[in-house]
């Protein structure tokens, strides 16, 4: 791998997919991640041209649950789907191109502006960060560098400005440093993601909706806001009004170490998301390397007036569903 110094700001050198020598693979695409999912969403939301751009053009609280589970399975496919991982980046990035507009204070918004998608994968990588340190067992300072330097190629996978890039693992930490004490803001589109109070009941758990309603959800609610406020940096809780203790850091700490002894254990094959999966199956032969790349199930499909929709990711555009204004319930893969 190229040294980091130049990695950056080589804004002219190919794509090179990471594989299963990479640190991304073995802590990336984990089903962990779902401990910071809400976190995840919010401290995108933060930023105030990403908050805007999901105020006016996100129908994801419309269907937050698909929203989420199939938005997964490219953004997994961008580290883990091989030599096809640049065709999955430039789908991703190809989702946002006419996501523009202007903000509440007449500030003009572009998803595509180098910083505000920048900031979007920037939050991708610190998950995995935060997830191996809070919920694997902890990172060392040279696999932390390791990752910085891979997060260089998985973001180049995109094919957008590189402009925004830290130089190293330290500047990264510095960059991170002034989005949350400098940059982001408490705004609309942050209060909604962390406001699960009517979040729906899961479409893929065989739960009653009157036991998710009464009692899952209010415990659900409490609970991963929580976490999620665990998880913030300082400044950030700060900013969001949110108190946390020294109890509060005790028990998390608690929490966190329990998650990580309780999931040990697991065999790899069980904690992976299935794109990732599917990708290592690739690499060590146990499955043809021209495998079709495994899609989001049809169930998780956008609602069905939105399906040609371009900003959506939608492996069944084109098809007819079955009945109009339903969601065509079943799995399949994209060939």
């Amino acid at each position: 791998m190229r040294s980091q110094s130049s990695a950056a700001r080589d804004l002219d050198a190919r794509p090179v997919p990471l594989g299963p020598d990479s640190l991304t693979w073995k802590y990336g695409g984990d089903n962990r991640g779902f401990f910071i999912a809400l976190w995840s969403g919010a401290i995108q939301n933060m930023h105030p041209k990403l908050g805007a751009a999901v105020e006016e053009h996100s129908e994801f609280f419309k269907e937050r649950w698909e929203r989420l589970m199939r938005s997964v399975y490219p953004i997994v496919g961008v580290t883990f789907d091989g030599d096809r991982a640049p065709q999955t980046g430039a789908e991703v990035r190809d989702y946002h191109r006419n996501i523009k507009g202007v903000d509440r204070n007449g500030n003009r918004y572009h998803a595509l502006d180098p910083d505000v998608f920048y900031w979007a994968h920037a939050t991708f990588f610190m998950g995995i960060i935060i997830v191996a340190e809070k919920f694997g067992g902890g990172l060392t300072d040279a696999e932390k560098r390791q990752l910085f330097d891979e997060h260089v190629e998985w973001y180049r996978m995109y094919g957008v400005s590189m402009r925004p890039v830290p130089e190293s693992w330290e500047d990264f930490l510095v960059y991170w440093d002034h989005m949350c004490r400098d940059v982001l803001e408490d705004n609309k589109a942050t209060r909604d993601v962390l406001d699960v109070n009517g979040l729906p009941n899961p479409p893929f758990l065989p739960i009653p909706d009157l036991a998710w309603r009464h009692v899952i959800r209010p415990m659900v609610a409490v609970g991963y806001t929580w976490i999620t406020v665990g998880l913030f940096d300082e400044p950030i809780r700060k900013r969001m009004g949110f108190k946390w203790s020294r109890t509060d850091e005790l028990l998390f700490k608690g929490f966190a170490k329990l998650a990580t002894v309780a999931l040990a254990p697991v065999p790899v094959r069980y904690m992976k998301h299935p794109r990732a999966l599917a990708g290592m199956d690739r690499a060590a032969g146990r499955i043809p390397a021209d495998t079709p790349l495994l899609e989001a199930p049809r169930m998780f499909a956008p609602p069905v007036d939105e399906w040609d929709d371009p900003k959506h990711y939608n492996p069944y555009r084109g098809e007819c569903p079955v009945h109009r204004g339903q969601r065509p319930i079943g799995t399949g893969s994209k060939s």
